[in-house]
């Protein structure tokens, strides 16, 4: 694999990244536009496969057209390789490919797949991306082989063993794409204990990072877990359940949502409104009926989204944990970003600041050109929508299937940045840069 176009020029790994994953959806709408793709059997309108291809690849979920019922099986088969190809990053399949064909994996390839898996070194690299095609593909068949205990008693053998795969990949890449029909996503069955558990461990095994998850396995052999992998499960952890106990407490009148349901299906429907934004996308309550304080939750976890080297999107929790603990490291009066005994490099602390700023704008930028484009809707649903596709999360308020060409085109471009990262693309857009050696003298500014 030679990613040197020219002879005098090479790209960056982060320019690599940006362009392969365009790439990748290009081909992919462009298998979409095919007749052969849709069930009808007519072209589809290219905006409407871009948009398809993106939320495939960016592993997002919104979607322009009812993926169940508009696609047909080789639509579906195309969008379930997208999801696939995106939620394990395209580098980890040039790698597969790679290793079967027996070709060395160059230092170039290895720069980015070291971009694309956020790890801290080179080393292990290779070794790395075998385990995480491994730990995929497992996970994904048991999910799938749990979730064909319901869909084949419903639906048949061969459809229900379909299903299954679909949605165990789907979950697992954190896309939140289905298969149900008529945009129900897993509505139907929000007191099914295996259905909303399963899809709801596969969300979180795909969120975590797969670097978190090669340390867990080797926990019994090192007997000590790095400060990243520390921070990730912990973050995590109040996210997942502290979320649930308020979605619980938001939602528990609520006449259109949980309040009819059985005390299960209260903490199954709560757990899962928890765990799907960040980054899937399924839904077992509808969303549009939550309560303000209930939607409002589900914006914050959009935006902080999974952990990094994951399939999840968002700023991700390493970097919001990472804020929070210098805001309090600033009020005690220590000097540097304390966590578990630790001090945080300052080069990491401006990172994770510039990620949060960079979102943060974007998706202010997009909400208010939404706001221009898509007339008569409210304020409420177009930051949802906006802060949905940056964090690749895929739920909405039904604003998706209203929106015209142009909000199209935005919610495409905020998808791609989503998954892509936006620092990626700056980097990628800004050139090769230097170090800067020159230091300017101190000075100071008032603040607060």
């Amino acid at each position: 694999m030679q990613f040197g176009l020219y002879k005098d020029y090479k790209f960056k790994p982060v320019q690599i990244l940006v362009i392969g994953f365009a790439a990748v959806i290009l081909a992919g709408a462009l298998l979409l536009k095919l007749p052969i793709a849709s069930s009808e059997g007519i072209s589809t309108p290219f905006i409407d496969c871009l948009f398809t291809a993106t939320t495939s690849v960016c592993v997002t979920g919104l979607v322009t057209v009812d993926t169940g019922t508009y696609w047909s099986y080789f639509g579906k088969n195309v969008i379930l390789c997208l999801i696939q190809i995106g939620g394990l990053g395209f580098m980890s399949f040039a790698t597969l490919i790679s290793l079967v064909i027996g070709k060395r994996i160059t230092l170039q390839e290895r720069l980015v797949m070291q971009e694309a898996m956020n790890t801290f070194t080179l080393q292990g690299l290779v070794k790395l991306a075998r385990y995480v095609l491994i730990f995929t593909f497992t996970v994904e068949g048991l999910g799938a082989a749990l979730l064909s205990t319901v869909f084949i008693p419903e639906f048949g053998l061969g459809k229900g063993i379909y299903y299954s795969i679909f949605h165990s990949i789907s979950a697992f890449c954190n896309a939140g794409i289905d298969l149900i029909g008529d945009f129900r996503s897993l509505t139907l069955y929000a007191e099914n204990s295996i259905i909303i558990l399963t899809i709801g461990a596969l969300i979180v095994f795909g969120g975590l990072g797969f670097t978190v998850w090669y340390e867990l396995f080797n926990y019994k052999k090192k007997r000590r877990l790095s400060l990243h992998a520390k921070l990730v499960l912990t973050v995590t952890g109040i996210l997942v359940f502290g979320g649930a106990l308020l979605m619980m407490l938001f939602e528990f009148n609520n006449p259109s949502t949980i309040q009819p349901m059985s005390l299960k299906g209260k903490l199954l429907s709560s757990l899962f409104a928890s765990i799907t934004p960040r980054t899937a996308g399924f839904n077992s309550i509808s969303t549009a009926d939550m309560t303000p304080a209930g939607r409002f939750l589900t914006i914050i976890l959009m935006f902080i989204g999974g952990s990094p080297g994951s399939t999840a999107g968002g700023i991700k929790t390493a970097t919001a944990g990472l804020l929070v603990m210098t805001i309090i490291s600033v009020i005690k009066g220590r000097e540097d970003t304390e966590i578990f005994r630790k001090r945080i490099g300052k080069d990491t602390v401006y990172k994770a600041l510039t990620i949060s700023v960079i979102s943060i704008t974007l998706v202010v930028i997009v909400s208010m050109v939404l706001s221009i484009t898509e007339v008569g809707a409210s304020l409420e649903y177009i930051i949802y929508e906006a802060t949905s596709a940056f964090g690749t999360v895929g739920l909405t308020l039904g604003l998706t299937t209203k929106l015209t060409a142009i909000g199209k085109a935005i919610i495409i471009f905020t998808m791609y940045c989503g998954r892509v990262g936006p620092l990626t693309i700056a980097l990628a857009i800004s050139g090769t840069g230097r170090s800067n050696t020159i230091k300017y003298p101190e000075d100071k500014i008032l603040v607060g």
